[in-house]
């Protein structure tokens, strides 16, 4: 009978080595990491049986290294990245926050302001590098029962145009910049909408204003509100021109778009 013997070798190629013996062969001059097998004969037997028991070990021998290298599916779907940790991919650009009767995602970096500009604010958050950069939510009382009561997109601006800024004086000037004579500010609507978000009716606006003494080039402002249950819920989100073009752009649009009522 002939027993089989199966190393791995990991080592260099080895040389052939000299026979000792007719009732042993051995199999060398392999290359690394290659599969090998000996087989000894331990008695005398037909030279066919022993073919017979080399091959049915190797057949063996050649399934399991298949079965062992069998390569997985891959874990990203073509056009997807690669999730190498098996951990889902979150944003961490912004943090969900649930207020009172409402939700948005706010700008990580931003931290929480106490300052207070607006009548019925419950939310303040301003970006750590530059207070012009800010979220704001007012929840105000309101005897509409929706928000189209207020007029069109428009009309509804008129009626809190406070959101924009009022001025502290008024003087008279002949600005360079464009204004009319005694004239210190201006408001220009870039776009308006009106979406309608689970069943309930929205009025977005996109505002550019600017002041005569030119600071930060104007503000972005972007307003988005609804009426719920006889209270107006309004959040504004606001970045300066200069920084608009630089980056703050994508979060002040992300947490004006995100905000809804729950």
């Amino acid at each position: 009978m002939a027993s089989t013997a199966c190393f791995l070798h990991h080592h260099a190629l080895a040389t052939p080595a000299r026979s000792t013996s007719s009732s042993q062969r051995q199999v060398v001059n392999l290359k690394p990491s290659q599969l090998v097998c000996r087989a000894q004969k331990q008695a005398v037997q037909e030279e066919d049986e022993g073919v017979v028991s080399r091959r049915w070990a190797l057949t063996v021998l050649i399934g399991a290294a298949a079965l062992g290298s069998k390569v997985a599916p891959a874990d990203a779907a073509y056009g997807e990245s690669a999730n190498i940790f098996g951990k889902p991919k979150t944003n961490t650009d912004f943090l969900p926050y649930n207020g009172d009767g409402f939700k948005l995602s706010i700008p990580a970096k931003w931290n929480p302001s106490k300052e207070r500009e607006f009548p019925g604010q419950v939310l303040r958050y301003e970006d750590n590098f530059d207070a012009t950069s800010n979220v704001s939510v007012m929840v105000i009382p309101t005897d509409k029962k929706s928000i189209t009561d207020y007029g069109s997109p428009e009309e509804f601006l008129s009626k809190v145009d406070y959101l924009l800024g009022k001025q502290s004086s008024l003087f008279a000037t002949s600005s360079e910049g464009g204004f009319d004579t005694n004239t210190v500010a201006t408001a220009n609507i870039l776009e308006t909408s009106t979406p309608v978000i689970d069943g309930k009716q929205y009025y977005f606006l996109s505002v550019l204003t600017r002041t005569a003494d030119g600071d930060e080039g104007g503000k972005h402002q972007l307003i988005t509100a609804t009426v719920k249950d006889g209270k107006l819920y309004i959040c504004k989100a606001q970045a300066g021109d200069k920084r608009w073009f630089k980056g703050a752009r994508k979060f002040v649009e992300s947490a004006a778009s995100s905000f809804s009522v729950a």
